[in-house]
């Protein structure tokens, strides 16, 4: 069956080949590749489809600097309006959860991977500035690996990453969302890390009080230090603190 959605070339695209959509861009199975193409309705506007074309470039060059890149998903090639992407067989993160209930000690790891990558593209000097359950693939081995660099910031090489802001989002923000996964994967609950409460225009640190208590939670003082501005100084304190759990 079809979907209200069309290809680059006009064509629709079918709900078997259809592996997720967002704002800027729907993401299909085309030859064994996951095949990231600007969003497209049947009535979209020609502006529309072009700023969605702006975003998918933008992406592209967040993907050239985090090249080889350990724990972010590999790009294959890209074209003026897609991006073609290895296919990751679990899927997303979000949707696994809904289906399986891991154990602790592939919990851990993936937190231990999670954070060992957020180091490596702090390293490149990229903010992902849009760190969710939605945005964390999972390979045929279930290892895990970073997509989705629309909201991302590719700051000047060898930028202080511990200073570096972009209108709010910083390494701390990231740190922050980090934070939130490790808590929805850990507590089965979802969780709000609102950075735009008080200010559509930007990024905020959240008020504590709208997060959940963290007590009684396993790895709960590491996800409290996360939600605590500069609690981890950078996200290789955070690894150092997960690769120090037992």
């Amino acid at each position: 069956m079809s979907t209200p959605l069309l290809d680059p070339a006009g064509n629709p695209i079918f709900e078997e080949d259809l592996l997720g959509y967002g704002r800027s861009g729907a993401v299909v199975l085309r030859d064994g590749m996951a095949v990231k193409m600007p969003l497209r309705f049947w009535d979209s506007t020609d502006d529309d489809v072009d700023i969605n074309i702006m975003v998918i470039q933008r992406e592209q060059e967040v993907y050239r600097r985090l090249q080889q890149c350990d724990g972010v998903l590999s790009y294959i090639s890209f074209s003026e309006t897609t991006t073609q992407l290895a296919l990751m067989k679990n899927g997303d993160l979000r949707s696994y959860l809904s289906q399986n209930q891991p154990s602790k000690a592939l919990q851990l790891s993936w937190f231990r991977q999670m954070a060992h990558a957020l180091c490596n593209i702090h390293d490149r000097s990229v903010i992902v500035a849009d760190i969710a359950c939605r945005n964390l693939l999972l390979d045929s081995t279930l290892a895990i690996k970073f997509c989705d660099f629309t909201e991302s910031t590719i700051m000047p090489q060898n930028t202080d990453m511990e200073t570096a802001d972009d209108n709010g989002y910083s390494i701390q923000t990231d740190i922050g969302q980090l934070g939130k996964v490790i808590y929805e994967v850990v507590s089965g609950e979802h969780c709000e890390f609102e950075l735009h409460e008080n200010d559509v225009s930007r990024a905020t640190w959240p008020r504590r009080e709208t997060l959940p208590s963290t007590e009684e939670i396993w790895l709960g003082p590491i996800i409290e230090k996360c939600w605590t501005w500069n609690g981890f100084k950078d996200a290789a304190r955070l690894a150092e603190a997960l690769d120090a759990v037992s």
